[in-house]
């Protein structure tokens, strides 16, 4: 008999509410660790399943996060229930907190995690603490205490090594190589697709053709040049208004989509902090993982 899921929580998610999710033949639930592409991946998978440029609606409206706290359970799980399309699912619980089906595909995405813990600092500087807060309190009632936010004074630098050394389940270099390990023990089985950020980035076209082989999806050659262009960065965050996602949570919907570029670390971090987190990121993961993630020896 299988183990029960691993139940994972922070201030923002609750694996648990999976428990209520009624999965069907042919769900993909993408699931990664914050701030390695999700977004752009759920994305991917929406221009996939409808096979055309344009998604029919906003992304919100195609794509659900069962484990959001600062939704409505019962809400999202109606939403889910109510789709007729294939449904492509978000969640950043790893493999070990889902339910498990041999006929859902499950997508995962690494990324470096310096620009993970960058991209993050970005993410958290746009978001509308007030209306987040609000959110939380509309789903959870009483039980959603006050956020625990990083001190508004500590610079960058001083955030990046809070991530690198943060404890939290779900969010944190820990918790990042954690999920990605999952995917990796288990890269290759059936249902089981391993992405990575600037794999996609250098080969978009290529990655896409292979995700859509995965999930077993069909394409008209004359129309992937136009679902790639829907795809790149440049696209995505000129459509910010219907594809930045929870888009009622962010100061700016396009600042959601920041950058896309790797490697903005390097401004950051100098040859002693890298001995610093060559140490931390050993601590916490294999060396072959650790090589794939970083895309390279650290």
């Amino acid at each position: 008999m299988a183990a029960p899921p691993v139940r994972y929580r922070n201030q923002f998610m609750d694996s648990s509410r999976w428990d209520d999710i009624e999965l069907r033949d042919g769900d993909i639930i993408i699931s990664t660790p914050a701030k390695c592409g999700t977004t752009w991946t759920q994305i991917i998978c929406g221009l996939l399943v409808f096979g055309r440029p344009e998604l029919p609606a906003p992304l919100d409206e195609l794509t659900h996060w069962p484990d959001a706290t600062f939704r409505v359970a019962a809400e999202v799980r109606a939403a889910l229930e109510a789709q007729r399309h294939r449904r492509f699912i978000k969640t950043h619980t790893p493999l070990d907190g889902l339910p498990r089906r041999e006929d859902v595909t499950y997508v995962g995405i690494g990324r470096d995690p310096r620009d993970v813990a960058v991209s993050l600092d970005n993410h958290l500087a746009n978001t509308d603490w007030r209306r987040m807060q609000a959110a939380r309190v509309a789903a959870m009632g009483a039980e959603a205490e006050p956020l625990e936010l990083p001190p508004p004074d500590s610079t960058p630098y001083e955030r990046f090594w809070h991530w690198a050394y943060s404890e939290d389940e779900l969010f944190g270099l820990r918790a990042m190589l954690a999920h990605i390990e999952g995917f990796w023990e288990r890269r290759g089985e059936p249902g089981i697709v391993l992405l990575h950020y600037d794999e996609l980035k250098a080969d978009l076209e290529g990655r896409m053709r292979s995700l859509a082989a995965a999930l077993g999806i069909a394409i008209d050659e004359e129309v992937w040049p136009r679902l790639v262009r829907a795809a790149t960065f440049e696209e995505v965050r000129g459509r910010a208004e219907t594809l930045a996602p929870e888009a009622d949570l962010w100061k700016d919907r396009a600042e959601f989509f920041h950058r896309g570029t790797s490697g903005q670390w390097r401004a950051m971090l100098g040859t002693g902090d890298l001995e610093r987190y060559r140490a931390r990121v050993a601590e916490l993961t294999t060396p072959e993982v650790a090589e794939w993630v970083h895309g390279g020896p650290i």
